[in-house]
């Protein structure tokens, strides 16, 4: 569904599957249905705090069509925390097929006075000019995954950390290849869609990582973060190496293709980490019945988050657990790694 590599020594807000104050709440409606978790609903009904009814609010919500379960789940999440909220309507409108039409639709929203806007880009610089025409308006933009470059585009950013999740995936094979006695291993790495700058990201932090432990990537295919580009590169990055140690995949979506084209190659020498954290890719993990033995976390639960916070925006509060008056301007919830060991805790987040 997760971007210019920012500083790494900032500030940042990590949160887990529990309501922050009384009334932001991460953990997501992660099925096919827009409705509100046994959490969700307990952290908008929770007595006091930010959690009471108080001012109407009107969220605006545009993300691109479900072409993949992270996108889809972008989109459930976002839906059933508003619903989860007797003071907060909730306006979707179609973000089209490219970034030009997003803009156009996310204009006419603006026309109708919404409260705030909750908006997933197609492309973050592509739409960096409607965040900027937003917030000119009056309208709060909250920017979600795909970053807008101009910080004036928007009144908060929430997004999961793309280096992180590089540095995590990196960090596990290299302590794997410690306890396995692997000195130089040879790593393949699937990305996504490298126009975007999330992808680029990742691919910074698992090389940046990589790097300082003395280790390179053999290999490198870009994916479109679907299944079937993903069985392709993976097809042809296997058949660039004949032997592998490790392969990195940013996406668990993509990675349905990649094991596809793992089964059908009948490699078994090497372990897989993915990422994103799809429900599918922990129970395979917790199965460990595949060369897939990790993913690194970009949660959708983004997408309840940054409806919670928008509401807070729009209703002129801060975050009850935090003593500044306003809610943050950037949110960015850091990468963890699941394994077969503690992929159990983190079911209820797969999407």
């Amino acid at each position: 569904m997760t971007q210019h590599s920012r500083d790494m020594s900032r500030r940042r807000l990590l949160f887990g599957g529990a309501a922050v104050g009384a009334g932001v709440l991460l953990a997501g409606c992660t099925s096919n249905e827009a409705q509100p978790t046994e959490a969700q609903t307990k952290a908008a009904a929770a007595p006091g705090g930010n959690s009471e009814p108080g001012k109407r609010v009107v969220i605006g919500f545009s993300a691109p069509a479900a072409d993949h379960g992270w996108i889809a789940a972008i989109t459930n999440n976002a839906k059933a925390q508003a619903g989860a909220y007797s003071d907060v309507e909730f306006k979707s409108v179609e973000a089209g097929a490219d970034a030009a039409a997003q803009r156009a639709a996310l204009s006419t929203l603006i026309s109708q006075k919404p409260d705030v806007i909750v908006l997933l880009p197609h492309d973050g610089k592509e739409l960096n000019a409607f965040g900027l025409e937003a917030m000119k308006a009056g309208v709060p933009v909250v920017n979600l995954d795909r970053a807008f470059p101009d910080a004036r585009a928007y009144r908060l950013q929430i997004k999961g950390d793309n280096y992180g999740m590089g540095v995590a995936a990196a960090t596990y094979m290299i302590e794997q290849f410690k306890a396995k006695g692997i000195s130089n291993p040879v790593i393949g790495e699937i990305a996504g869609m490298d126009e975007l700058e999330l992808t680029q990201e990742r691919s910074k932090g698992f090389v940046d990582t990589l790097t300082a432990s003395g280790f390179k990537v053999a290999n490198r295919r870009a994916a479109r973060f679907t299944a079937d580009s993903g069985q392709q590169e993976a097809a042809q990055l296997l058949q660039a190496l004949p032997k592998i140690d490790a392969l990195w995949n940013h996406d668990d979506d993509q990675g349905i293709g990649v094991l596809a084209a793992v089964s059908q190659s009948g490699r078994k020498e090497f372990f897989m980490v993915g990422g994103a954290g799809s429900k599918k890719a922990m129970e395979d993990i917790q199965a460990d019945n595949t060369v897939l033995k990790a993913t690194v976390t970009y949660s959708p639960s983004m997408a309840s988050s940054a409806v919670s916070l928008a509401r807070l925006i729009g209703q002129g509060k801060g975050m009850s657990d935090l003593v500044e008056l306003q809610v943050p301007k950037e949110i960015i919830l850091a990468s963890e790694t699941i394994t077969k060991e503690n992929a159990g805790n983190y079911l209820k987040l797969g999407f």
